[in-house]
């Protein structure tokens, strides 16, 4: 039997919809990583970018465990001397709700120049308005 191996022109996307509200931003983020890179697919081939459309709803509704709403540092730089600015998780998601979930998924995909396209594939909403309505009835 021969291993099968899959070529970019044979690619089928698909649109999922994940509802994160109430949900744990960990299994979240795994879950969503895991629909970019296409390893749900019998097809799945690691230099082959296969991964289908992601909407994410409801982004300001999620929920990390114990004592990290508090605790939970995220940081970034200007680049200039001592510009380092840190918010706590309850911070950042009342700012920017879809940040959150963004960084969560940005660093649990492979660290290699298919990173770029599947966070282009992944939508993110604060709240349950989104414009791929037509997408998704299309699957």
């Amino acid at each position: 039997m021969k291993t099968y191996v899959q070529k970019p022109a044979e690619v089928k996307r698909q649109w999922h919809l994940v509802d994160v509200k109430g949900r744990v931003l960990g299994q979240v983020a795994t879950e969503i990583s895991q629909l970019l890179m296409g390893k749900n697919k019998p097809t799945f081939t690691p230099n082959v970018d296969g991964g289908d459309y992601v909407v994410v709803v409801n982004a300001k509704e999620v929920v990390v465990t114990g004592n990290k709403p508090n605790t939970k540092m995220y940081h970034r730089h200007s680049g200039q001397p001592g510009g380092i600015t840190s918010n706590t998780f309850t911070e950042l998601i009342e700012k920017k709700p879809t940040e959150v979930i963004e960084r969560a998924v940005y660093n649990m995909l492979p660290k290699n120049s298919l990173r770029t396209g599947r966070m282009a594939r992944l939508k993110i909403y604060a709240d349950t308005n989104h414009k791929h309505q037509a997408q998704l009835e299309n699957k």
